[in-house]
């Protein structure tokens, strides 16, 4: 089960490959057309599928034994996801007494607060208008299923990030990035970019406020003050980096920080297009326009070769970004 990181069943395969693309995990253009006709042989709800990482599993498991379960060398893609891959039959054997045993023994293992928030089980609550209202704080997106086209665009992406945090970095700002991607971009980063990179966020916010803050894809920070938000939208829905936006905006209407969507020149016209929808136009702190403004990769490029960043104030960015038609400085 991905993201939960658990064992949830046992299929056994009933015909030869085929391949077909009619739908059927996504709802369109859907990648995995290479298939099987399966059985279920043992099916476990979340609160009953096997932890990976409980340590009887993590060590009987020849390809985990010999792993941390807590470091980075937890390689879920590269042990479990690759398309296909054949356990030995050591591992085969102990996973099918494992989870035929738990069919029977039906063991609840509770759901972190973390599991919850990934099955979008997890909700908060914020006072709106006297009155309180349930909220829920997407996780920023996790990439260990998609298919290999989307997991090298995912790495172009994790470069535009390394690069904002290192022009950043040499501005003389502090830098946050989503805990899930602080890895993947510090190998991309040269030493001093990496030591601005903060492991905590210095910040008082209420509780949705924070979780909310803390998923953006990069933000550049003065001491305990927030100066600048970005999202790189590299071929997610372009909306995915603005609706973050809108909801720091919704929940702190005098926040004083500057919005930035960064993505390529092509997705340009879509950017400004989706940042004047009417959901964004009506936030009581006014128009997400009058906040947010489009980066292309080429600008940031351009940005990146200026040879005196150490010595330029952040507001050089008002040369390389581009507000929606009618908010453009005349």
């Amino acid at each position: 089960m991905v993201r939960l990181s658990r064992w949830c069943g046992l299929l056994e395969v009933t015909s030869e490959m085929y391949e077909d693309d009619t739908p059927i995990f996504r709802a369109e253009s859907d990648p995995w057309t290479t298939r099987f006709k399966v059985k279920a042989l043992v099916l476990l709800d979340e609160e009953k599928a096997v932890p990976i990482k409980f340590p009887a599993i993590w060590e009987g498991f020849s390809r985990t034994r010999n792993l941390q379960p807590n470091s980075h060398s937890w390689p879920v893609k590269a042990v479990l996801q690759s398309s296909l891959q054949k356990f030995s039959d050591e591992d085969g054997s102990f996973l099918y007494d494992v989870l035929k045993r738990q069919e029977s023994d039906q063991i609840e293992y509770p759901l972190s607060e973390r599991d919850q928030k990934l099955l979008g089980k997890s909700t908060d609550t914020v006072k709106s208008s006297g009155r309180i209202v349930t909220v829920v704080v997407p996780e920023s997106e996790l990439d260990i299923d998609e298919p290999t086209q989307v997991l090298e665009e995912t790495r172009e992406s994790i470069k535009k990030q390394a690069l904002l945090v290192e022009i950043g970095a040499k501005m003389g700002f502090d830098i946050w990035v989503p805990r899930s991607d602080q890895g993947r971009i510090e190998r991309e980063l040269p030493s001093e970019a990496r030591e601005k990179i903060l492991r905590e966020l210095p910040l008082n916010f209420d509780r949705v406020t924070f979780k909310t803050i803390e998923n953006i894809d990069v933000l550049w920070l003065k001491k305990r003050t927030l100066v600048r938000a970005f999202e790189v939208e590299h071929t997610t829905a372009i909306y995915s980096g603005l609706l973050r936006m809108a909801d720091l905006l919704a929940l702190q209407p005098n926040i004083d920080i500057k919005l930035h969507i960064v993505a390529p020149e092509n997705r340009r016209d879509k950017v400004l297009e989706e940042i004047q929808r009417p959901v964004f136009a009506l936030l009581d702190k006014g128009p997400l326009a009058n906040s947010c403004t489009f980066i292309s990769y080429d600008a940031l490029d351009e940005l990146r070769r200026q040879d005196h960043l150490a010595h330029m104030s952040d507001s050089v960015l008002e040369e390389y970004e581009e507000a929606a038609p009618d908010l453009e400085k005349t």
